[in-house]
């Protein structure tokens, strides 16, 4: 394990990096923008997708895949779609390679060529909704609740692991409906299950809201997000989901016999999370030590390490743990006993701290001999002695503690860094010490770039709780037409 990683306060990017490197989370890839995700790092997402996915099917959805590769005539069917994706799209030109004339090297085969060039996906509006054309024909084909797990390409020129690389790891939900009530009953149920999980499991706060028409996804009717706070506290879209009404049945022609034998185009929703949510939970819970990870969706809850000296027994050490192991076996805590003794026990505390393992005994050969354990929590840092009888409950309780402690000091950071201001100058100068900011809009577009140019802050969410009674737009000074939150973000 690398030692040290660069301090927060000097440089919080360079910090970001590191605890990702040296936490062995991921890698970069060797084309630019892609990234390796390590098997710690994807276990994390394993965890995370698993909770998704469990709440997904518990509301009723069912997982399908469709293809990487779409024709280029399908994004072109829905304007505002391929408009917001055009500058993104990788595309596939040619089918093979050939040696080149000296042999030395591939070239493209020129008579290759593909008739249509196709598109790396984006995302799977198009290829799904062109499949649903042909399986939807009456009311009682409906809804459909489909999700894929999937990847997707981007193409970023300016990425950032697990933020933003060129290709990444997501859930993609795409749903069909008879009617526009129950679309966008789906699209608010998805937000709240986002909400829970991110919350529950990851001890994430976030607000939610809806998105201004210049933030929203494109080829959507409206699109609800929860945004969360960073520790720079710059805002990250942390889960979207989108009401698309009719544009993609119009623009994909899938039509359905209502039950009084009428002709309607089906209603559209789709949503979806990302890999960037491990980025998320570096940046609200790390420190200058490293991860600090909630036990929910920790990979490892507890790390029991012996002080191997020249009076450690392993026989004995396991003889003595075997009690406390049982009952974490028992009780589906995740635990990893580190007796590898070609490190020192000091490597060992450093190499855990850095990874975000919540709880980490120690246990030496004076431990044994006194019925003890040292319990060392990584969300305070601070250690206690405990009697090895009463270890499991202790660990238990202690897992729990730690969790809400964690969601209630990243909840305290959030509203400590939350701001009303009645003016722009006010505005103007808050914003680039950071935080989020609570104000009025006017709701027109001139407003909402002027801020954007002016100050780089953007419409996070126009809240789902208004409250515009006597409320300015923080520009214009116009009446507000919304409560919304500014900020700064990735």
């Amino acid at each position: 394990m690398k030692k040290g990683i660069t301090p927060k306060s000097q440089d919080y990017n360079k910090w970001y990096t590191d605890v990702i490197t040296k936490a062995e989370l991921a890698d970069y890839g060797p084309v630019k923008g892609t990234m390796v995700i390590r098997p710690y790092g994807f276990e994390i997402w394993d965890r995370l997708k698993n909770s998704f996915d469990t709440r997904f099917k518990e509301t009723g959805h069912v997982n399908a895949y469709f293809p990487l590769f779409i024709p280029k005539s399908f994004l072109a069917k829905e304007a505002e779609h391929v408009e917001g994706f055009a500058k993104e799209c990788a595309v596939v030109t040619h089918s093979r390679l050939k040696t080149n004339e000296s042999g030395d090297d591939l070239v493209v085969d020129p008579d290759s060529r593909l008739q249509e060039e196709i598109i790396v996906r984006p995302t799977s509006e198009t290829v799904i909704w062109s499949m649903y054309k042909k399986w939807i024909h009456s009311y009682r084909d409906l809804p459909i609740l489909m999700n894929q797990w999937a990847n997707v390409v981007r193409w970023e020129m300016r990425t950032r692991l697990f933020l933003r690389t060129s290709e990444f790891l997501w859930q993609e939900g795409h749903t069909a409906h008879e009617t526009e009530k129950e679309a966008l009953e789906e699209t608010k149920r998805m937000l709240d299950i986002y909400q829970e999980v991110v919350e529950e499991k990851m001890a994430i706060p976030v607000l939610t809201g809806t998105k201004s028409d210049s933030e929203k996804f494109a080829g959507a009717e409206e699109t609800y997000c929860i945004e969360a706070m960073m520790g720079d506290k710059k805002a990250l879209q942390a889960g979207t989901s989108h009401y698309l009404g009719q544009n993609f049945s119009k623009a994909f022609d899938v039509k359905f016999q209502t039950k009084d034998n009428k002709e309607n185009f089906v209603y559209a929703t789709s949503w979806g999370v990302s890999t960037r949510l491990i980025g998320a939970l570096i940046m609200v819970h790390g420190d200058d030590k490293g991860l600090r990870l909630p036990p929910n969706i920790a990979p490892i809850q507890v790390v029991v390490i012996p002080v191997i000296n020249k009076e450690y027994d392993p026989d004995k050490f396991k003889v003595y743990i075997e009690k406390l192991i049982t009952e974490m076996d028992d009780n589906d805590i995740r635990y990893y006993v580190d007796d590898r003794e070609q490190y020192t026990a000091g490597y060992k505390f450093n190499e855990w701290e850095m990874k975000g393992v919540p709880i980490r005994l120690e246990i030496g050969p004076r431990d044994i001999n006194n019925k003890q354990a040292v319990m060392a929590r990584r969300d305070i840092g601070e250690k206690e002695t405990i009697s090895i009888n009463d270890s499991f409950k202790t660990i238990q309780s202690c897992l729990i503690n730690i969790q809400e402690k964690l969601f209630s000091q990243a909840k305290k950071f959030q509203e400590d860094n939350t701001f009303t201001v009645n003016n722009y100058n006010d505005f103007k100068v808050q914003i680039n010490k950071g935080g989020f900011i609570r104000c009025g809009w006017d709701g027109s577009p001139e407003s909402e770039n002027k801020i954007k140019e002016e100050t780089k802050a953007t419409i996070r969410c126009i809240l789902t709780e208004q409250n515009t009674s006597n409320l300015k737009c923080i520009y214009s000074d116009k009446p507000a037409q919304h409560e919304v939150i500014f900020s700064k973000a990735y």
